[in-house]
Order: structure tokens, then sequence, then C-alpha cells
């Protein structure tokens, strides 16, 4: 294209990179790579189990919604690839726009690459999809920043940026329910790029969006596809009975007789295998219909005992908690589990290449893979976020970051590397913008007489930034 200026010929060579890297990471991980939870949202999607609430049921009608108009479930995977890549691409673009740094530029879509983010990419878990839909708000929010320096949108362009924005945001939280920890902050990121001095009617505004977008859905869904209710939240009380009570005292707990001889042979096998957590799938006698039956009892016995086991709760939480930071488990989701759908990986030896390079990363450089080390990052990008043009940015993105872990502390069911997926994203985008924003100076603040930098109608005076 040399009929094109240099600078706009920089932009198709990135987006040619980011569309390279998509296709890439679709052929590798094709169809998907699914885990047993993958399977069992899958099948849901495809009607032949019915719709349950266990996983947050807006991934399996997304799906669903995919497969009725392609025909395969590879859809799915092609979405996750198209939304994560064109993500990076946009960032890519807003870092070039604002910085002129063309490695810059190419560094962020080299976070696509590194093998603690690329691992995850292909795997169909709501974990990832929460991960890549922040990452999309993240796009809009740097997006709304260069247009409000640079170009300074038209009132239905920043309103509209806004909205796509809040649909990121609201889908992460839809299918990740404590995404809302992560979302939080990348929410007022997002106001506050588009709006340079937000007044209340601003935040008013944007967070009636957010709710709208969180609570229609959320009804659409409970009216119309009925997912079965499975009292998923007991899982994490159980873990806390078993772990936290003695044996003796589950003995003689005042629940029915089966409840109670089930949780002392859960706590007797879990302290057996070894489990720490997880009880309801490492040693649990499971009853035919799961946890609805027992839920009603598990929740009123975990609500009478833990008030009086405050110490032995708090120290079984933090120890679950440790180990997350310190052994965080599987870093690597290998292709797709044994099934009865006859789906396998389409490409054995690009899945063992994946494999070599994220588990030679792992033994090489272990702690890219420990929740520690996001943690302590999250925490230096919160509170020293730089004074160059990204300040704002990384600010957000430590915040949401050290949220999203530190919430894991009182619900956490495993110690997987995928509960740190989203902070090892953001966490690694943010050292970035901090390093290309050093030595940036933020835009001069505009003239007491210019216009004020809001979007507001002619019969409706601007927001005052203290109101």
């Amino acid at each position: 294209m040399p009929w094109l200026p240099r600078a706009q010929r920089w932009v198709w060579g990135l987006a040619a990179v980011a569309a390279v890297c998509c296709l890439g990471t679709i052929l590798v991980f094709f169809p998907g790579y699914l885990s047993p939870d993958s399977l069992d949202q899958l099948r849901q999607a495809e009607g032949k189990t019915p719709l349950t609430d266990w996983h947050p049921p807006v991934l399996s009608l997304v799906w669903r919604a995919l497969i009725a108009v392609t025909g395969s479930i590879a859809s799915m995977l092609v979405l996750q690839a198209v939304l994560f890549w064109g993500a990076l691409g946009v960032l890519a673009w807003c870092v070039w726009e604002l910085t002129a740094s063309r490695g810059g530029s190419l560094a962020v879509l080299g976070v696509g690459l590194t093998p603690f983010v690329l691992t995850f990419v292909g795997v169909v878990w709501k974990d990832v999809h929460t991960a890549v839909a922040l990452l999309a708000a993240c796009a809009v929010a740097l997006t709304g920043l260069w247009l409000r320096d640079h170009r300074p949108p038209r009132p239905a362009v920043r309103w509209g940026l806004l909205g796509l924005g809040v649909l990121f945001l609201a889908y992460a939280m839809l299918v990740r329910k404590n995404a809302f920890f992560a979302a939080l902050p990348v929410f007022v990121m997002l106001v506050l790029a588009l709006w340079r001095a937000p007044g209340r009617r601003t935040w008013v505004t944007c967070t009636a969006a957010l709710l709208a977008a969180l609570v229609v859905p959320t009804a659409a869904i409970s009216l119309f596809a009925r997912p079965l209710e499975t009292k998923q939240a007991a899982q994490i009380m159980l873990d806390d009975l078993v772990h936290v009570l003695e044996v003796d005292e589950l003995r003689t707990a005042d629940v029915p007789r089966g409840l109670r001889d089930r949780l002392v042979a859960s706590a007797q096998e879990c302290e057996r295998v070894g489990a720490l957590s997880d009880a309801y799938w490492a040693c649990y006698e499971r009853p035919a219909d799961g946890l609805r039956g027992d839920s009603g009892e598990i929740t009123s016995l975990w609500l009478r005992e833990m008030s009086g086991h405050v110490p032995d709760y708090l120290e079984y939480r933090l120890r679950l908690f440790t180990t997350l930071l310190f052994e965080t488990d599987d870093p690597y989701k290998a292709g797709v589990s044994r099934n009865d759908l006859g789906i396998e990986v389409a490409h054995p030896r690009l899945e063992d290449m994946l494999g070599t390079y994220v588990n030679g990363m792992v033994t090489d450089v272990r702690w890219l893979f420990r929740g520690w080390f996001w943690l302590a990052v999250a925490l230096v990008l919160a509170i020293r976020p730089g004074k160059g043009r990204f300040s704002m940015p990384v600010r957000a993105l430590g915040i949401s970051s050290a949220a999203y872990i530190l919430g894991y502390l009182p619900i956490m069911p495993a110690t997987d590397f995928r509960y740190v997926y989203w902070p090892a994203i953001a966490c690694t985008l943010g050292l970035l913008l901090l390093w290309l924003g050093r030595g940036t100076a933020l835009p001069p603040p505009k003239s007491p007489g210019a216009a004020p930098d809001r979007a507001v109608t002619a019969q409706q005076p601007a927001d005052a930034g203290g109101r």
C-alpha cells in the first residue's frame, strides 16, 4: 500500500499481524479446548442436557445461538479468538496513536503470545470469557481516551462507546459472578476515559446503563430460558463445613441423618485423599439431585457453626488462599477431555507444540504462573501507576487485578491458574503501559473559556464536576 502515508501503513500492518495471530490461534486450538466444564456447557448449548445455573447460563446460550447460526461448535473458539485479538489490535492502535511507538504497539500484540496468556486463549471457559470481555472493555476505554484528547467525539459517539464498553463489562459479570470485583475499576476507567471530569449526572447515567445491562439479560434468562436451579453456592459452604468442623462436631450436627452421614464421610475422605478444597467433587457422596435437596440445611448449618468457629474459618480460608498464591495449579489445559460426543483436537501436533511452549516456560519461569507474582504486580500498579499519559488506565488495571484475586479469599473452590488469568493479562498490559507512558506528558487542561468536555444537550446545562 505505497499510496498510503507511513503512519497509516503501520496501522494496517498492526491489523495484519493481529489477523495472522487470530488465525493461528484458531488453527492451534481448533475446535476449542474443552474441559469437563466446557463439555457440560456444550451439552446444554446443544440441548442434550437441561440448561442449569451451576455455571452462569449465558455462555451456553451464546454458544447455542452461535451453533444455530453457523452449525459448528467451533464458532465459540472463533468468537473468543476474534474478540481477544481484536481487542489487542485496538489497544495496539491506540498505543501507536498516543505514543507513536512502533515497538510499543507491537509489544501490545506480543502480550497475546506470552505463555501465561496464550495458554488459555482457545479454552472455552467462563474465566476466559470474563478476561476477554474485560480486555475488550479496556480497548474501548483507550479508544475513548485517544478521542477525548485528540478528536473530541460527538455526544453520539461518546455514548455509543460507553454502551459498547458497558455491554462487555456486563457480559464479564454475567458469565462469572465474582467478576464484579474486576469490572468495577474498569468501568470507572471507561467513564474517566470518555469524560475528562464527569459530573454527578454523568456518573448516575453511566451507572444506570451498567445496571440495566446486567438486570435486563438476567431477567430475560430467568423468564425465558428458565435454567434449572442447582444451588451451587452451597458448594463453598460445604467446603467450609467439612474442613473447619471436627468430625465429632459433624456427627452431632443438627441436620437430617442422611446429610449428617454424608458430611462425616466427606470430611474423612477429604482428609484421607488430602483434598484441601472442592469437597463436592473430590469427596462428597452426591445425591441424585446434587445440592438442591441439601442446600437449605447446609446453609443453615453454616450460618450456625461458622459464627462460633471464626478463627478456624479464617485459618482455613487463608490457608487455601495461600495455596492459590504459592502453589497455583493447572497452568495449562491440554486439548479436549474424554467425551462421548466424538470431539477431538483437530491438530494434535500443534497441540503438542503449544504444550511444549507453555509447560517449558512453566518449568523455567514458574513464578509467571503463580498467584503471588500477579498480586504483587497488581498492588504496585495500583499504588505507583506513574505520572504519564497512561497513569489512570495503569492504576485501574492494577486495582482490577488485585480486587479480582483478593475477592477469591472467601469463595475460592480450587487453586487453578485460571483464577489468576485476568490479572495476568491486565498486569502485563499495565506494566507495558507504565513503561510506554514514561516521559509522556498528560494533555494540558482546557482553558476556562473552552467548551466543556462533556456530552450535553442544547436544553441541558453541563455537569459540574463537583456536583
